[in-house]
Formats: structure tokens, C-alpha cells, sequence
């Protein structure tokens, strides 16, 4: 009996061992996967994914295996329920997500009560790090890189390209009324304002606008030469099938990211209608990959997992920073919630070395200090990168 007793012990200890050898360590996912923006939610998502994927199979982080946990940010209200849902019932040791500024703003305030990490790779509103919060950190670029770019690219290229002074465009700034387009909106005019720029006309709108035709008929009336849209995919879609119909051809339109960077925004509008249309955003995929070293790896890693090619850079900006953060994790100590940020706290890699071309190094209010956007412009049906020239792989091309 005491030989069987023995047995049995050392095949439980055993066993113990093994589960505890493979034990996993949870993570939430949280982006809108359904509703008006769950394309660029599940976008975004798949970039998480295939980094996830990647330091499982090089041996997952302090030896346990990264599970994913989904949760639908469809709204405001259910990302605040759902990340109470990954904290409480779940288990998870910090939240990655989320894409949306407003779902991000408000789920990050759930997990900074719980004392949970939440660790943004997409959202660009000033207010998703401006409240000083102790446990979020954000590693994309933000509504002010964008601001700055695109009144870098008016006065750097599109004005010269055109034939004219930047002082004498007229500029149009649209956007939809979130946190998203409203801080992106606030930085054009700041940066527009410095530049000398001539601000004609600011509006907001809804992003669930069905017509945008007295909005387009009064840029139109105004003589708008540059249009600067901040908008989800629907609005953009909208704005461009609208302008068209009107006839209204700005010299240029320049997009602020969401769906001026996807594919299927410009299979819905044609690609006459959007050839020449520049756009600030992330890093997308027709790039100089000697700016991007990985970028490549990455997208076969996207077709051999998704069956398709990227459908926006918002994958490769959520990879990056989620490969990042987790590679920081792996040579933490443990996954409470000060180890995780003792280790985030670490990361120090500069500019042209990642997949996305900038670097990472959290400053003030856990913001990545080291993020940049880049411009881009559709011609012949793709978007190809035009500004910075580092990173360009076309000159842009602009009508005078």
C-alpha cells in the first residue's frame, strides 16, 4: 500500500509539473468585431494575432503559452462591459486593444480602476493619454502626428505641386465629431494656423451620416482647394462618391487615416474617383522596406493565416507595437500588474528598425514618444507611400 501510495504521489507531482510547465496566461483582445467599425476592428485585431502567434511559437512569454480573449467593443457602453467581463471573469493580466478612441477611452477607465494594464496600438484621440493614466500606454502615433504631417505635406509638397503659395489655398477641414476626428480636426488648424495656412471652413459631422451633399456644396461655394477629411470608412466613402457627383474637384483631398487607407473604400468609389487622393496615416504596405525591416515577413504571415492580403496598415501598426510589448513582457518577472508595466517601462528601440519604421520608448503620460505617421496617395489603384522621402516609393503626384 505505502508503494502504491508512492506511485500515485510522484504521478500527481508529475502532473502538476507538466500543467504548470504549460500553463497559459490570458490576455483580453478588445476591438469592436462587430458594428459600424468592425472592419478595422477585426483589422486591427489580426495584427495582434499574428504576434501573438509568433512568440507562442518561439516558446510564449516567461514560458507560458498567450491566449487571447476577445471581447466586442461594438459601442462605448459594451467595451466598458466587456473589459469588466476580461477582468473579473476572465482573468486576464492586461488588455490589449482597440483601435476606436471612444472605446478605448472608455474601457481604459474600467481597466485603470482594476489596476489592469491596457495597452492602446491604435486609438490616436489626445484624451486616450491625456488623462495621465497610470496603466495606459500607448504605442501608436497619435491625432497630433497626423495634424503635423498633413500640414507638413500642404506646405512641403502639395502647394509647390500645384503651383501655388500655401497662404493662398483655401483649406476645408471636415471630420466626424468623436474624439477621433474632433482632436485630429483641433491639431490641423493649430498646425494650419502656425503654417499661415487660410482656414476657410471647419464642420463636424456625425460618422453615421447618410448625405453629406450641403456639406460638399459648401466647400464647393467656398472655392476649397484642399480638402482635409478625418473620417471612419462609411464617411469617407460618402464624401468621395458625393464630391464626385457634384463635381466638386479640390485640387487635392487628403484623408486622415480610418478609410482613406482601405482597400475596400477604394472598390467602393472606383478607382477614378480615388486616384490622386493623399492620405495620413500609419504605415502601410507599398513603402521602402529598407525604412520597414520585417514588413514583408509580416504580410506573408498575414496571407498564409487570413487567405488574403492586409486590407489597411492598422494590422501591421497593432503587430508591431503587440510583438513590442510582449517581447518586454517575456524578459519581465511575473504578470502582476507593476511587473508588466516595470517591464513595458524598458523598451528603448529607435527609429527604422520595426516593421512600421518608428521606433518605441514611452515618455510622458505613457505615450510612445517615438511614433511618427507617414503620407501616402492612391495612384493606379494602390496606395503608395510619398512622404516622408525616407520612407517614399513614388514622387506625388498632384495636377496644376
Amino acid at each position: 500500500m505505502k508503494l502504491s501510495l508512492l506511485l500515485k504521489t510522484t504521478v500527481a507531482a508529475v502532473l502538476l509539473t507538466a500543467t504548470a510547465a504549460h500553463a497559459d496566461v490570458k490576455f483580453g483582445a478588445l476591438y469592436p468585431f462587430s458594428g459600424q467599425l468592425a472592419l478595422l476592428g477585426d483589422e486591427s485585431a489580426r495584427g495582434l494575432e499574428i504576434a501573438v502567434d509568433e512568440v507562442n511559437a518561439a516558446g510564449g512569454v516567461q514560458g507560458e503559452k498567450v491566449v487571447l480573449v476577445r471581447g466586442d467593443a461594438v459601442d462605448n457602453n459594451q467595451a466598458i462591459g466587456e473589459a469588466r467581463r476580461l477582468i473579473s471573469r476572465e482573468k486576464v493580466a492586461a488588455i490589449f486593444g482597440s483601435y476606436s478612441s471612444a472605446r478605448s477611452i472608455a474601457a481604459s477607465q474600467v481597466a485603470e480602476l482594476s489596476g489592469i494594464p491596457y495597452f492602446e496600438m491604435g486609438a490616436v484621440a489626445d484624451e486616450v493619454t491625456g488623462r495621465g493614466l497610470k496603466f495606459l500606454y500607448r504605442t501608436n502615433p497619435t491625432a497630433e502626428d497626423m495634424g503635423k504631417l498633413i500640414v507638413e505635406m500642404i506646405v512641403n509638397k502639395v502647394a509647390p505641386g500645384i503651383g501655388k503659395k500655401p497662404e493662398d489655398l483655401k483649406i476645408g477641414i471636415i471630420h466626424e465629431d468623436s474624439s477621433y476626428g474632433t482632436s485630429v480636426a483641433g491639431h490641423q488648424k493649430k498646425y494650419a494656423a502656425e503654417a499661415g495656412l487660410n482656414v476657410v471652413s471647419t464642420q463636424g459631422y456625425p460618422a453615421s451620416t447618410v448625405d453629406m451633399s450641403s456639406l460638399v456644396l459648401d466647400l464647393k461655394q467656398r472655392g476649397v482647394d484642399v480638402v482635409l477629411q478625418t473620417s471612419y470608412q462609411n464617411d469617407s466613402v460618402l464624401f468621395l462618391q458625393q464630391a464626385n457627383e457634384a463635381g466638386f474637384k479640390p485640387a487635392a483631398i487628403i484623408g486622415g487615416g480610418g478609410g482613406y487607407s482601405m482597400q475596400p473604400t477604394a472598390d467602393a468609389v472606383g478607382h477614378k474617383v480615388i486616384d490622386g487622393v493623399l492620405d495620413a496615416d500609419f504605415t502601410q504596405f507599398l513603402v521602402n522596406t529598407k525604412y520597414t525591416p520585417g514588413l514583408e515577413t509580416f504580410v506573408e504571415a498575414y496571407k498564409k493565416k487570413y487567405g488574403e492580403a492586409p486590407r489597411s496598415g492598422h494590422s501591421l501598426n497593432n503587430y508591431v507595437g503587440a510583438k513590442i510589448l510582449l517581447d518586454a513582457i517575456n524578459k519581465g518577472k511575473g504578470f502582476t500588474p507593476d511587473a508588466l508595466v516595470a517591464a513595458v517601462n524598458t523598451i528603448d528601440i529607435g527609429e527604422g528598425v520595426t516593421a512600421a519604421g518608428y521606433g518605441l520608448k514611452f515618455g510622458k503620460n505613457n505615450q510612445n514618444e517615438r511614433a511618427k505617421m507617414m503620407g501616402m496617395q492612391w495612384q493606379d489603384g494602390k496606395l503608395v507611400t510619398v512622404y516622408p522621402e525616407a520612407a517614399a516609393v513614388a514622387p506625388m503626384r498632384l495636377a496644376k
